[in-house]
């Protein structure tokens, strides 16, 4: 599993990121995007709708967003 380490940027940085990422990544595989921005969550989670994607907030305001590429 790759991780993108997207703390302390803001949008849309961690979805143009991602997107670079995951080009990168054959299908089955997951990009763990690790986020202290609520915004950035609620980005992702629209446009990339086509991948499986779930999320962990692991503290108070950082969050954990695993993308599985489909």
């Amino acid at each position: 599993m790759k991780t993108l380490d997207c703390l302390g940027d803001m949008c849309p940085i961690p979805a143009v990121k991602t997107k670079k990422e995951l080009k990168n990544l054959d299908t089955g595989e997951t990009l763990k995007v690790i986020t202290d921005h609520s915004c950035v969550l609620e980005s992702i989670e629209n446009q990339f709708k086509k991948h499986q994607i779930r999320h962990v907030e692991v503290m108070n305001g950082v969050w954990e967003i695993f993308i599985t590429k489909s």
